[in-house]
């Protein structure tokens, strides 16, 4: 691995564990066990790392997010694509229980964030709107417009709320599965027979990975 990948995992890694704003470039390189000149040969400041963690986050926001086809929305699939989102949000957690802090102070870093959201609407409207056609939601299609915004809403705020319900709030996949859990009790009400029952076997999944995570 080139040392400029192992300084963005790096990177990404004492982020999660620590959180953003504890972790400065010299904490990087000591972790890596290089020298702060060698970092900043790759990278000027810690933004610019940032940059590039954010660059491998809205990648595989696209990637994970695609749409699924008629013939994939199956429970066993629409489990495979509940976990492979879970785990993108675990995998960038800092950035989202920091976000309000790290958009703030870069601009240019917002432009990007407000890019990523913008294509993930429209997957998620695209997701929504296959869920209708595909017989699971009992939805108008002027209603899936709110709906999409509610689920973007919920699940790119989730782990930043947690983080302001206690003084020195963990973040654990048990959490994440709890924002699973609440986006699938807004989506229920909203489904038909068939759709209920999918999300049935799906909240029932969750909640026992959140017994095995406690």
């Amino acid at each position: 691995m080139k040392t400029r990948d192992k300084i963005i995992l790096a990177a990404l890694e004492l982020f999660n564990e620590s959180g953003e704003p504890n972790i400065t470039t010299n904490h990087i390189a000591a972790h890596l066990g290089i020298s702060p000149g060698n970092l900043y040969y790759h990278f000027r400041n810690k933004e610019e790392i940032i940059h590039s963690i954010f660059d491998q986050y809205a990648h595989d926001l696209s990637i994970h997010f695609q749409p699924l086809e008629h013939a994939q929305i199956t429970a066993d699939n629409l489990l495979v694509y509940l976990d492979s989102v879970f785990m993108l949000m675990w995998r960038y957690r800092f950035f989202y229980a920091n976000l309000p802090d790290i958009l703030q102070r870069d601009p240019e870093l917002q432009q990007k964030y407000l890019a990523a959201q913008e294509g993930l609407h429209k997957d998620i409207m695209a997701m929504m709107a296959s869920f209708r056609s595909g017989g699971l939601l009992d939805i108008e299609e002027d209603e899936l417009e709110n709906l999409a915004t509610t689920l973007k809403l919920v699940a790119s705020s989730w782990i930043f709320y947690q983080t302001t319900q206690a003084p020195g709030a963990k973040i654990t996949k048990a959490v994440l599965y709890q924002g699973v859990l609440h986006i699938l009790g807004i989506v229920r009400p909203l489904t038909t027979a068939e759709g209920k029952a999918q999300v049935l076997q799906l909240k029932a999944h969750y909640r026992e990975q959140i017994e095995k995570d406690i």
